[in-house]
């Protein structure tokens, strides 16, 4: 559990005056602050409280431990991998870039950046947390006899539906906080990008003025869109089980979405489906046009 309702993120940065940029920059946006003045300090808050944290502004090139150490003993740590990353450096090379992202750093600030990027990145990762948290409390008021389920079908149509759905068939395996998060992220994929025909341009816009979670209601209550419906197919097999997600979308460019490339790692968003299939499942794979996922995962 959180200790605390505020959002509080951990700021690590050797340099006491980028942790003061820092601070000034999200001054009066609701965000509790705690510093780390280096790698081994911010390590060993997040190894003992790493459910304190809500998102982490690490910054990359510090002496001792570095940042990308941190995000390496991160991933190793089953809670504190959970905890979103904002890798914030003046390394801007696709290959360096690529190295973070590779290391769990799904979210990344050059500097110098200004306040408004700096809150829409803040203010994207910690939605991802809450997201994820309610995620995780859906999956500690479910049974877990889910798991005596063969196979199964349901339809659905809202972000909440999705979400909700996602922590109920996630209990099907046993390791089902980490599976219902990747489910998550496909199943509002269908829903936002399929059956809203939301395009990635229009999401970018909206993230960066703040009014996504706002702006996202409207079409489900348009007369175009508003009897589509996505639909969800769980079946178990002797090894694995699998997951197929479809919605009635037109279907979109899946190829360049499997993993973060060094272009997009700036984005407010597009990493939903990379993070399900390198860290969620064993496999990830899209059909057709697009809109059809079926992901993996072994017993």
């Amino acid at each position: 559990m959180k200790p605390s309702d505020c959002t509080t993120l951990l700021v690590v940065d050797d340099d006491d005056t980028n942790r003061m940029i820092v601070s000034e920059f999200l001054a009066g946006h609701g965000y509790c602050l705690e510093e780390a003045e280096d790698g081994e300090h911010a390590w060993r808050l997040l190894r003992e409280m790493p459910e304190r944290f809500d998102a982490v502004l690490l910054d990359r090139m510090m002496p001792g431990i570095d940042g990308i150490e941190v995000l390496r003993r991160m991933k190793g740590h089953p809670a504190a991998a959970r905890i979103p990353v904002i890798l914030q450096t003046a390394a801007a090379a696709p290959d360096q870039v690529l190295e973070g992202l590779r290391e769990g750093a799904f979210y990344y600030l050059t500097k110098p950046f200004g306040p408004e990027m700096l809150q829409a990145v803040v203010r994207t990762a910690v939605r991802d947390r809450l997201n994820q948290r309610a995620v995780v409390a859906e999956l500690e008021r479910t049974r877990d006899s889910f798991q005596l389920i063969d196979y199964a079908k349901f339809r659905f149509c809202s972000l909440d539906e999705a979400r909700n759905l996602a922590a109920l068939a996630a209990y099907s395996l046993r390791d089902a906080a980490q599976t219902a998060l990747g489910l998550a992220e496909l199943m509002i994929n269908a829903v936002e990008h399929g059956n809203l025909g939301v395009t990635y341009q229009e999401k970018s816009r909206l993230l960066q003025s703040g009014r996504w979670s706002e702006e996202i209601e409207s079409p489900l209550r348009d007369p175009r869109y508003c009897n589509r419906f996505a639909t969800l197919k769980l079946e178990r097999h002797a090894d694995q089980v699998e997951f197929e997600v479809t919605d009635m979308g037109e279907g979109f460019d899946w190829h360049s979405f499997l993993d973060i490339h060094p272009s997009r790692a700036m984005d407010l968003h597009g990493r939903g489906i990379a993070i399900a299939r390198r860290v969620c499942f064993d496999s990830v794979q899209y059909r057709g046009c697009g809109n059809t996922v079926v992901a993996t995962k072994a017993l």
